[in-house]
């Protein structure tokens, strides 16, 4: 009799582990995978919303001010009056270009 209820434990023990791996890949997908494409698709669309006359932060950290867009990859940012260089979209950072941008809307 002993013999059975053990065995019907082992048996009951394997589906509490599939239950738990599904779990934790659920997990995994809501708290890690999702948000990463969520933020990746927000930076794509920022990058391919740029436009000439916007205020924008490198991912190096220089700030300027967009002065042309030649090509779909390439922006010129102007620094300073008259200095002028140029980056691919991807060294734009959507992060510092938004906070970038917030402040100086609370300052007018």
């Amino acid at each position: 009799m002993l013999d059975l209820i053990l065995l019907q434990a082992a048996d009951g023990s394997g589906y509490s582990q599939i239950i738990f791996f599904v779990a934790i890949i659920v997990i995994f997908y809501f708290f890690m995978i999702r948000p990463q494409q969520k933020k990746q698709k927000e930076t794509k669309k920022f990058i391919s919303e740029l436009k000439k006359g916007d205020k924008v932060v490198t991912i190096g950290g220089l700030h300027g001010k967009i002065f042309d867009l030649p090509s779909d990859d390439i922006v010129v940012v102007e620094v300073e009056r008259g200095f002028k260089l140029t980056f691919e979209r991807s060294a734009i950072s959507l992060e510092n270009s938004k906070r970038l941008n917030e402040g100086t809307k609370k300052d007018k």
